[in-house]
């Protein structure tokens, strides 16, 4: 099966709000030979506001932002969407990919009338190699070599992970560079841990994840906060009751005679420790799991393989313990909030075949007649993405009050200081921290001062405009 390494460079890191600017995608053969490569950049949207941090990190200059020579953020879209479904069925990757790149990608298919879930259809299959990285340090053996802080915490960060390794990055945080290096680093792994690969490779099947866990007897699960690696020996309990990919999983180095003594209360109590004792793996995110014979030693203490095993085929034999665990983990969650914002509504319930029919009508119909087909969708979010779609690209093709709500629900995004999108006001505020903390690299201050004189001379436009319609503004 074919592979796809990809990488997105965005606005910020806030899914659903910021935007991709930049991607760049290489497909391989099995050998990971490549076959093919393409990169596509993006002007900006209208109602977004980039993070200064964001761009100084990525070296890119407001001026290339606003590039009007540069696609449309839906015209890059409806390219890269073609593109990779030309190359599907492959398996996707990425590193540090299933919980901020591919996130930004289903919006942005989403937003713009495509089917959000492109690398989990289409019989492809997608995994992390943030994962992969993870598990090849969890198994020892030099497998790979992991820098470390001063306090000896491992750094798995994609440039210093490159660099210890012997692998050169050309323009870190380019796009294209670091999917480049993302190859080379899972070259480098498959040579030296082909039984490890293999793993990885079948994880990004979620059928095959959900083998494991159900069929393995305890394993190491090793997950990520903060690009910090925490390992838990775990075993299976059950299925989560809420529909979807999650799979039940109890921390081993829990006292179970004590956790049978408890009270329901105390249960409760126990489970709403963090980290939560119980472990919900989403069996389509390519899960960093390693049997326990096979991780290091160090990582499962203090205890030994055989103690873990032992507490494993105790817990896997007792139904009435794995029943309870559930039910009370289950019962002490927090009921779901539908998100305010329609930008947060990604995961919410899934389209009719009929609206998936009319979002396809939308990219092939003139212009003219989009916003007819845009008003016959049942579903909410899709009607208000469409009818923004028609505003940044075919203004004109919108009823006059339709642009009006739309310029004035703009207007109000880009100066809002408290909103979840985010606003001139606060871009202008992080910019003046930056420069008082003080700029030693002369690139990024020129990046900065360019920046900051585009987002005054908007700011200022913005505040008159509502200032006509006698609306408030940030200032009053």
């Amino acid at each position: 099966m074919a592979f796809v390494f990809f990488d997105t460079e965005t606005t910020g890191l806030h899914k659903g709000f910021d935007q991709i600017v930049h991607f760049a995608a290489i497909k391989t053969d099995e050998n990971l030979d490549e076959i093919d490569r393409f990169e596509v950049r993006s002007r900006l949207n209208p109602n977004i506001v980039p993070s200064p941090s964001a761009l100084t990190i990525n070296g890119l200059p407001i001026e290339q932002l606003l590039d009007k020579e540069l696609p449309s953020h839906y015209e890059m879209v409806r390219h890269l969407e073609s593109q990779l479904r030309s190359w599907s069925p492959s398996i996707f990757l990425g590193y540090n990919s299933i919980k901020f790149d591919e996130e930004m990608l289903r919006h942005a298919l989403f937003q713009t009338l495509h089917p959000a879930y492109l690398t989990s259809f289409h019989n492809n299959g997608r995994n992390d190699v943030l994962s992969l990285a993870l598990a090849a340090d969890a198994i020892g053996q030099d497998a790979i070599i992991v820098s470390q802080r001063d306090d000896g915490t491992p750094i798995f960060r994609l440039a210093e992970l490159a660099a210890a390794n012997g692998i050169s990055a050309s323009n870190v945080h380019s796009a294209m560079s670091d999917t480049e290096t993302t190859l080379s680093l899972c070259k480098l792994i498959k040579q030296r841990c082909p039984d490890l690969w293999q793993r990885f490779i079948r994880f990004s099947n979620k059928a095959a994840v959900s083998e494991f866990i159900a069929t393995e007897e305890g394993f190491l699960l090793t997950e990520t906060f903060r690009n910090q690696a925490y390992h838990t020996p775990v075993v299976y309990i059950g299925e989560d009751p809420i529909p979807g990919n999650g799979r039940l999983c109890v921390d081993l180095r829990l006292d179970f005679d004590q956790i049978a003594a408890l009270t329901t209360q105390e249960l409760h109590s126990t489970l709403s420790l963090r980290p939560c004792p119980v472990r919900k793996i989403r069996t389509n995110t390519g899960p960093t799991m390693t049997p326990l014979w096979e991780a290091s030693a160090s990582l499962l203490e203090p205890l030994s393989i055989d103690a873990l095993e032992d507490r494993a085929r105790k817990v896997a034999e007792d139904d009435a313990l794995k029943r309870r665990l559930v039910d009370v983990y289950t019962n002490s969650r927090e009921p779901f909030v539908e998100p305010t914002h329609i930008e947060e509504r990604l995961h919410g319930t899934f389209l009719s075949d009929e609206d998936n029919a009319r979002a396809s009508q939308f990219h092939t119909t003139p212009w003219l007649d989009r916003f007819e087909i845009v008003q016959t969708m049942e579903d909410e979010r899709l009607r208000e993405f469409g009818t923004r779609l028609i505003f940044f690209e075919a203004r004109s093709c919108l009823p006059k009050q339709v642009v009006s709500r739309l310029d004035y629900e703009t207007a109000e995004r880009l100066i809002d200081p408290d909103g979840k999108p985010f606003s001139l006001v606060r871009c202008l505020d992080e910019i003046e921290k930056l420069e008082a903390a003080g700029i030693d690299d002369p690139q990024t201050s020129e990046l900065l001062d360019a920046l900051k004189g585009y987002i005054i001379i908007r700011t200022t436009k913005v505040s008159a405009f509502l200032e006509t319609l006698g609306a408030p503004t940030s200032s009053g």
